[in-house]
């Protein structure tokens, strides 16, 4: 079997090292493999983006299976080119996609569905956003209603804060075409969570709940970045809570696609607000989340590559067997480059102790390549350093413990990840804004 990963970070390292295990005996090939992937997979000279020459190459080597991991190429509609070749791929089409390409878009279905979510407004015009930013007040969110890797989202705490946020948007080179309309959300109070469902357009299997640490600083402190760490499971996605989610966002959110001529097949992810009237939707995206995949997917038991395998080619996921974990806890540790999420440097040397992968710690990379044998720097978001404990404090200790053995100039991460679910299990701890203390 061969099969195609299509994309370099982190997310897509973590699904080839999951498929790898499912398959040991595949070939498997990625879209210009970063210095993690190596041992893996053989790296194919083209970017993600290159849809007609990895579909000619698809072709050419008769792949039996393409996975997409991130959203650009999927907006951009390589699932309906491969399509249209006869190629079996995995992910939504170029319709489907836009429930997460465009937030417009997905705010305007869950609208016309009842799905639940934030009040909002969408604007093209800076001078109407600020206005409604002044009538409203704040707290508030302002959002790029494209695709902006993960920081398109910014919560103001003053209207003051949120004025600028609108300039930043309309006016930034940054976002570009992300930013020609804005959303304009109310604030809502609660605590997040990532839940994933495997969807064949009209059914879907919910995977565990993950939660993501979206804020550069401690504490949920500074500006959004793509992702500084996650754990799994969530003990408040009660199975409880995830029936809520089936009946009340994914399997009306399924619906809807269908009857807007969008049938969704691939992974769909809700961020949800858990709110004191229920789950809300924060937003969608049409694809596994980064950091999430890198704590499901070693907790995963049963295998990806068949649920992925009878989606890409048509076969329902009712007939699938149930989805299987392994006991304990997952909690994954970003580390990043100095200066992330703004600018950063290039091309740092990475010195990476060889025996920190082993049967319960494993560094997936995102942003790194190997020049001349040596391994470097080549993103804002560097490694993810998993580990898998018995419980929530043995793997977040685990976590940190090797991601601290990792050394590259600048290199930024949080040492609070879990911090909510550590307290939740250890009333010895204290929760404040800015750190975890213990009694």
């Amino acid at each position: 079997m061969k099969i195609l990963i299509v994309g370099n970070g982190g997310r897509e390292h973590a699904l080839l090292w999951k498929l790898k295990q499912d398959a040991p005996d595949a070939e498997f090939f990625i879209t210009k493999g970063n210095g993690g992937t190596e041992a893996l997979a053989t790296s194919l000279p083209l970017d993600s983006n290159e849809i007609q020459a990895l579909a000619g190459w698809a072709l050419l080597e008769a792949v039996d299976l393409t996975v997409v991991g991130p959203e650009i190429p999927l907006a951009d509609g390589i699932v309906d080119h491969f399509s249209m070749q006869g190629l079996p791929i995995f992910g939504p089409t170029k319709l489907a996609a836009e429930i997460e390409s465009s937030k417009a878009f997905a705010k305007g279905l869950m609208q016309r569905h009842g799905i639940p979510t934030a009040d909002f407004s969408v604007f093209e015009d800076a001078a109407l956003a600020r206005a409604h930013v002044q009538e409203q007040g704040a707290p508030i969110v302002v959002k790029a209603s494209g695709l902006a890797a993960g920081k398109g989202a910014i919560v103001c705490e003053t209207v003051e804060e949120a004025l600028a946020a609108v300039d930043e948007i309309t006016s930034s080179s940054a976002f570009g075409e992300a930013g020609r309309q804005i959303v304009i959300e109310e604030f809502m109070r609660g605590e997040e969570l990532s839940v994933f469902a495997l969807c064949d357009g009209t059914s879907l299997i919910t995977l565990m709940a993950a939660q993501d640490h979206k804020r550069v600083g401690e504490g949920d402190t500074g500006p959004n970045t793509g992702g500084m760490g996650a754990y799994a499971p969530v003990s408040i996605g009660t199975p409880e809570v995830l029936e809520r989610v089936e009946r009340e966002v994914l399997l009306p959110t399924l619906e809807a696609m269908e009857k807007e001529h969008r049938p969704f097949r691939g992974i769909l992810y809700a961020g949800l607000m858990l709110t004191e009237e229920g789950p809300k939707v924060v937003e969608f995206n049409c694809r596994l989340g980064d950091p999430e995949a890198q704590v499901l997917m070693p907790l995963m038991e049963s295998s990806l590559l068949d649920l992925l395998l009878a989606v890409a080619n048509g076969r329902p996921l009712r007939d699938q067997p149930p989805v299987r974990w392994k006991a304990g806890t997952a909690v994954t540790t970003v580390l990043a480059s100095g200066g992330y999420p703004g600018d950063y440097a290039k091309g740092i040397p990475i010195a990476l102790p060889r025996d920190l992968n082993g049967t319960d710690t494993v560094v997936f990379h995102a942003g790194t390549a190997l020049k001349e044998g040596q391994l470097v720097t080549c993103g804002g978001r560097v490694l993810a350093v998993t580990a898998v404990g018995a419980d929530i404090e043995e793997a977040a200790g685990k976590s940190l413990a090797a991601a601290e053995q990792i050394h590259f100039d600048g290199k930024t991460l949080r040492r609070d990840i879990g911090w909510r679910e550590v307290a939740r299990v250890d009333k010895s701890v204290t929760l404040t804004k800015e750190s975890v203390t213990r009694a």
